[in-house]
């Protein structure tokens, strides 16, 4: 697939990994990404898919360190834990997986008894992301969820009881919601006992059944109100957008993409950034695409992803190549400086999608 001669310059840069798991239960209504509802996925098949497409990158870019490998979806936690144990043995063989690597799994309740929730952890997962969505059986049954409220805790529970580092999505912004409704998610959020949740604003794509529907969805100015009042409310610190955690719990692979670190995306529906031989590669999964990149173009892609965190984007040559400082100077209330780094002030995130169009040349 590539020259190997100019690979194994490389071989000593890390790689985060992504693995998609296309497979769920059923499609939820809101759902873009690229998954199918299936009751028996061919799971040798798609095993096979998986360990060829990692032995693959192997030969081309040497034993590199891996210092995260999470598996996204979909819903991985429907695969046999013995399926999971072939790819992450196969990653283990094949390149050097770090001792205290993140290795992150995402699950929906009512998919992972004890047994295998147990099961995984032992197979090397440390830490699972759940997809509990929402706190009423209600708005879990208009979003199209297979589980109850109950079912969620529950799951919650278990994986903290095994030891598993353990984080939970919600989607707030549903039709009809109010800031008093976000405020009180965020109340009973705080009962709970995590050190990690993500918060996701629900966004309406096309081709979905949401897509397809008339739903009258809160304007921007309470959406923006429901944002600031999460970050009032939750007792978890914003560390970027949409996620929240105590210190030491933020998630290692997203924190690595977001600050440009390169990473693999592995199977059909991921995506991947290749660092090689100081060139950057825009990569799909499945070996669906391989195409080198131009500077400025992932130097903007670092700004789009770095500057939704709080610690923001590092300034490098590159980054630096394509930012309009002159703006910059002159909006010293949406955006600052520190360092080698810029960011966001707390009005800056407000109106983040216009601050980065005017932010890059």
């Amino acid at each position: 697939m590539f020259c190997r001669c100019t690979m194994w310059k490389m071989k000593n840069a890390p790689h985060n990994i992504y693995i998609h798991v296309p497979y769920c239960m059923s499609k939820c209504n809101y759902c873009a990404f690229f998954s199918t509802a299936c009751a028996t996925p061919d799971w040798d098949r798609y095993v096979n898919e998986i360990c060829s497409e990692i032995e693959s990158w192997a030969k081309n870019l040497g034993k590199i360190d891996v210092p995260t490998v999470f598996f996204g979806g979909g819903t991985p936690s429907l695969m046999p834990v013995g399926c999971f144990e072939q790819i992450l043995g196969t990653i283990q063989d094949k390149f050097n997986l770090l001792s205290d690597a993140e290795i992150t799994i995402e699950s929906n309740p009512g998919t992972l008894d004890k047994d295998k929730l147990r099961n995984f952890r032992d197979a090397g997962v440390n830490r699972l992301s759940v997809g509990v969505q929402s706190l009423s059986d209600e708005k879990l049954k208009f979003l199209g969820r297979q589980h109850n409220v109950a079912d969620a805790l529950k799951l919650l529970d278990d994986a903290r009881n095994i030891g598993l580092r353990v984080s939970a999505d919600f989607i707030y912004g549903l039709p009809g919601d109010t800031v008093a409704d976000v405020i009180n998610l965020c109340n009973r959020i705080n009962t709970l006992g995590l050190t990690h949740c993500s918060m996701y604003e629900l966004t309406i794509e096309p081709n979905t059944p949401f897509g397809k529907m008339n739903l009258q969805m809160p304007d921007n100015e309470t959406m923006a109100q429901m944002y600031l009042a999460i970050g009032d409310t939750l007792q978890l610190p914003r560390y970027e957008v949409s996620n929240h955690a105590t210190p030491g719990n933020e998630c290692m692979h997203n924190q690595n993409v977001w600050d440009g670190q390169p990473y693999m995306g592995i199977g059909r529906g991921a995506a991947g950034r290749i660092l090689m031989d100081g060139v950057w590669y825009e990569q799909l999964g499945n070996n669906a695409q391989f195409e080198k990149m131009d500077d400025n173009a992932r130097a903007i892609e670092m700004i789009l992803t770095g500057m939704r965190t709080l610690c923001g984007c590092r300034l490098t040559d590159a980054i630096k190549n394509v930012i309009d400082m002159d703006w910059v100077r002159k909006n010293q209330s949406l955006v600052q400086i520190n360092g080698d780094r810029i960011s966001a002030t707390p009005q800056g995130m407000l109106i983040l999608d216009d601050l980065m169009v005017k932010l890059v040349k």
